[in-house]
Parts: structure tokens; sequence; C-alpha cells
């Protein structure tokens, strides 16, 4: 069961579907997508407690997801009980809806997360303006939000993004998987700037960490008309993963 914890009480869904049907009436009734559900359920019921501008963004984030899920269900026919269609999509334009209420309410918002989120979903430049003066304030000092003004950077300034997300790589805390995203950004950014030594290792650690989809061919490819030791630079990419994972990695620019 799952249970929204106060600091005094604890709610589970049952427990607030039956207290305020507004929560989750529409909402599909099926079983279809119960995970983005519950999670769009407590952020309504928390959103009602608390409404500031985390709880918005959790909010969402958590309609965002069960829309994705919804609308897929929403695609499939039930054949036998039509109404289980309909109530998923029913369910979809609840978050449809309820993803323009958000949006709007925290347009202007200054919460770093919500700010990325009107730049990455609405094109507000404004809004990344206001991150790039918190960063320079050093008030984004997250792996998180150093990868995400790299997606931002790496537009205009492949340098800049890959100082970016070295700096993300040297936040990321010990014993915490990094986001593999850097790692494929890394790889393609200094193939792009022909880069290939650093390409490879790049490409390597990407691997070594389970990302599967890594064409290595094209840069041995490349490295080995350089007269390049591809053993070398795999030995490199071992120890720059260790670091990474212990969180002692440094930047090496």
């Amino acid at each position: 069961m799952t249970l929204l914890v106060g600091c005094d009480n604890a709610k589970s869904i049952r427990e607030i579907c039956d207290d305020d049907a507004q929560f989750c009436a529409d909402l599909n009734t099926d079983s279809h997508c119960n995970t983005q559900r519950a999670e769009v359920i407590l952020g309504r019921y928390a959103e009602s407690q608390t409404p500031d501008d985390a709880t918005k963004y959790k909010l969402l984030s958590a309609f965002h997801s069960y829309a994705k899920c919804v609308e897929l269900a929403a695609s499939i026919e039930h054949i036998k009980l039509k109404e289980k269609t309909t109530s998923r999509v029913n369910g979809h334009l609840t978050a449809l809806k309820e993803i323009n209420r958000l949006s709007k309410e925290t347009r202007n918002s200054q919460y770093p997360h919500l700010l990325y989120y009107h730049w990455s979903r609405n094109g507000d430049e404004q809004a990344m303006q206001s991150l790039i003066a918190m960063d320079e304030k050093r008030e984004l000092e997250t792996s998180e939000f150093q990868y995400k003004l790299a997606t931002y950077y790496i537009k205009f300034d492949n340098k800049l993004a890959v100082d970016k997300l070295y700096h993300a790589l040297e936040l990321n805390p010990a014993g915490e998987t990094a986001k593999p995203e850097i790692y494929t950004a890394l790889t393609n950014i200094f193939y792009q700037m022909e880069e290939f030594k650093l390409s490879y290792i790049w490409a390597l650690v990407a691997k070594e960490a389970g990302i599967e989809n890594i064409d290595l061919a094209p840069l041995e490819y490349e490295l080995t008309n350089q007269g390049k030791s591809l053993s070398e630079l795999a030995n490199l990419a071992d120890s720059t993963l260790s670091s990474i994972e212990d969180g002692t990695f440094s930047s090496p620019r």
C-alpha cells in the first residue's frame, strides 16, 4: 500500500481517494499505470497541503510520467470493456489539463528545477539566463544541474559544455552511479571536435558503465591509423571510471 508520510501522519492512496475524491476521480480507473497514478494522487494531495514551487515541480513531473504512460494505455483497445479505454483517455486529458495549469502557475518561479523545466519544455530563454546567473554565484553545485547546464551549452559552445560535464562528474557523490548521458555526451562532443583519443576513452567508460549502443569501430579505426595504443587508452578508461565511482574524479582541463 502506497503511503504519503508527513510530519505527524501518513495517508494511503485509498484514504486520500476516500477523503478527497477530486484527487482520483478524473484519472484512469483500471490497473494500468498504477505507479504513475499513485504518484499523481500523492502529488495532488501534497500540493493541497503545501502548494510551494518544489511541490508543484514534483507534481508536474508526476503528471508528465502519468501522461506518457496513460496515453500508451489509452491506445490499447479494450474490446470487452470500452469504459476502461474511456477512463484512460479521460486520465490522459486530465494530465494535459493539469500540466497546462501547473506550467502557467510556475511561469515566473525562480525555483531552479522549474527554471530548467520552462527552458527545456517551453523554450523560455529568460529562465535559462536565471539559471546561468545562479550558476555564476555557485548556487547550482550539483551533478544534476551541471549536466543540465551542459545540455544548454552543447548547442553552441562545446568547450564550455565539456567543462560542465566534467564538473558534473566531479560533483557526483562517491558510490552513486553517474548519469550515463554524461558519458555519451562527452563521447559525442569529442568525436565532433575530432579529439578521437578522448572520445574513445569516454566511449569505453560508457560501455563499462553499462551503456550498450556504443559503436567503437570508427574510433578504433581512427586511432589505429594514428598509431595510438588502444590498450593504454583502455587502462585510462578503467582508472577514469574508478575515480568517478570513488568520488575522486578531477577535471583534466
